[in-house]
């Protein structure tokens, strides 16, 4: 069963998927810290040019499954034009309302 994004627990998560979901990426941006970093299945990436490939050229979404630890943890039904659908596991890691690190994987 889908969680609602609007009931997810932690509000600055709520938004990072608010705005993939919105294709919102100026929103998408304005939620990254300074210097923020991302990996996806356990390698580090370039942050611009991942989510311009995996999410925004793509049409990214993202279907939330289960949240954890706060809410800062999500098992996630991800969809793009390039791959369809997976099971994806997320973490974020927020300081101050704003997310200076994510990862991402196959769940």
């Amino acid at each position: 069963m889908t969680i609602q994004t609007g009931s997810l627990s932690d509000p600055t998560v709520r938004a990072f998927v608010s705005a993939v979901n919105n294709h919102d990426r100026e929103g998408f941006m304005a939620l990254l810290a300074p210097g923020a970093t991302m990996a996806d299945d356990g390698s580090e990436r370039d942050l611009a040019d991942w989510t311009d490939r995996e999410i925004f050229s793509s049409h990214g979404h993202m279907d939330v499954d289960r949240e954890s630890d706060g809410g800062r943890a999500l098992v996630v039904r991800y969809s793009n034009d390039v791959w369809g659908e997976m099971r994806t596991r997320w973490s974020f890691t927020v300081d101050d309302g704003r997310i200076s690190h994510f990862e991402t994987g196959q769940a």
